[in-house]
């Protein structure tokens, strides 16, 4: 395809003309359209393992559940990687080939050497090797009823027929065999249109589906693999980064304030900052990913210089001024400050959320993360941040009041 910037149709477009046009082939199982989606390459957008013990109960719920997971109106490309493949046939040594002295290996070597060939004789031409096989004529080989025929030499060099020394069992052979933590294991996989149904979908995935499959075939046991998997833990490993960021600020402004409760208040900017990069969300039209949780995490320490810069200020005019004159005046003369240093960074921030490019698509939810969430977290800080200050020094103050009365 073109590059973005020279098409006036996105590849998820093409897609779907595509599929409309090719419909179903016949004699073809699953058909899957796929297109690289920015880093890390094209993963479904959910993927489920299934497992059990019983490889035919296995097999019937993977089934059940593909057959459901086609009916939702918002899936696409359902697939899986359950294959039978090929039909085998399996020989069991008889008793009476064990006593004319037959061993598996003899007969399965005899076997190989029918169909594959045995190697006679290797020949170089030049700087090529060439194999010479003696193996049975071709029309010999393409119909399995020659076996019953087929000859086996004895150790004692007497030939017997095959199926009298043999039992012949038709069976079939696994192409691949997929198993987690020594578990066998069926993949179901999926995309959904439009994307922000992914939710929606995983919802009705856990509340309705999975438990009706383990209603109809107990024992059953699933896991979310494939971007669902790695945004699982992405998210693990983002919250415990943002639970230990939330603990150096903490300590790092209880040494500067010399108190444990003030740095309460200059943190109680974080949550509404939360709610501002939500709203920012909603705004745009974009969908909260793992981006913009990473955007979340930059504007945690963001938010706080605002209420810092205030808190800080109005502790050094309390040792001239009251509690209220001293967070009244800080509020007077730091709100030339904190507006600049907001609409500064939100208009720095305000290019990337307007750009268009397809390069700059996973940048944005950061940045609106980050711009909307000061925005929205400054104007609360202005009020809030006050009136928190007042009401910590009047706790405060009542406790001492107590403690000196008893």
């Amino acid at each position: 395809m073109k590059p973005p910037d020279q098409r006036d149709m996105k590849a998820q477009d093409v897609i779907e003309l595509w599929r409309d046009e090719i419909g179903d082939i016949e004699g073809v199982d699953q058909i899957t359209f796929e297109a690289e989606r920015g880093p890390g390459g094209y993963q479904q957008d959910i993927s489920v393992d299934i497992s059990h013990s019983d490889i035919e109960v296995l097999e019937h719920a993977s089934q059940a559940f593909f057959e459901r997971m086609e009916s939702f109106e918002a899936t696409r490309d359902v697939s899986d990687n359950y294959d039978k493949g090929k039909t085998q046939f399996d020989f069991k040594l008889l008793t009476e080939g064990r006593n004319l002295g037959l061993t598996p290996n003899d007969v399965g070597r005899q076997l190989r050497n029918a169909f594959y060939g045995s190697l006679a004789m290797r020949q170089l031409r030049e700087t090529n090797e060439i194999e010479v096989r003696v193996k049975l004529p071709l029309n010999e080989r393409q119909d399995i009823y020659n076996l019953e025929d087929l000859n086996i030499r004895t150790p004692g060099g007497i030939e017997v027929p095959l199926l009298e020394v043999v039992n012949l069992e038709e069976g079939e052979a696994y192409t691949s065999i997929n198993r987690r933590d020594g578990r066998r294991v069926i993949n179901v996989g999926m995309d959904v249109e439009p994307a922000n149904a992914v939710s929606r979908v995983l919802a009705s995935i856990n509340n309705e589906v999975l438990p009706q499959l383990r209603a109809d075939f107990p024992g059953i046991t699933w896991s979310f693999q494939g971007s669902q998997a790695e945004m699982r833990e992405s998210t693990q490993a983002l919250w415990g980064g943002f639970a230990m960021a939330m603990m150096i600020i903490y300590a790092l402004l209880a040494i500067a304030f010399r108190s444990y409760l003030q740095p309460l208040i200059v943190m109680t900017a974080i949550p509404f900052g939360i709610v501002g990069a939500v709203i920012g969300h909603i705004l745009l039209g974009y969908d909260l990913s793992l981006i913009s949780l990473m955007g979340v995490i930059a504007l945690s320490g963001v938010v706080v210089n605002d209420s810092l810069i205030m808190i800080d200020y109005a502790n050094h005019k309390r040792k001239e001024q009251s509690v209220f004159d001293a967070i009244h005046e800080a509020g007077l003369r730091r709100f030339r400050p904190i507006i600049l240093t907001t609409f500064t960074t939100f208009g720095g921030l305000t290019p990337i959320i307007l750009e268009t490019s397809r390069q700059a698509y996973y940048l944005i939810p950061m940045a609106i993360s980050l711009g909307f969430g000061i925005i929205f977290a400054t104007s609360i800080i202005l009020v809030l941040v006050p009136c928190l200050y007042l009401i910590l020094e009047d706790i405060v103050g009542k406790v001492k009041s107590g403690i000196n009365y008893s």
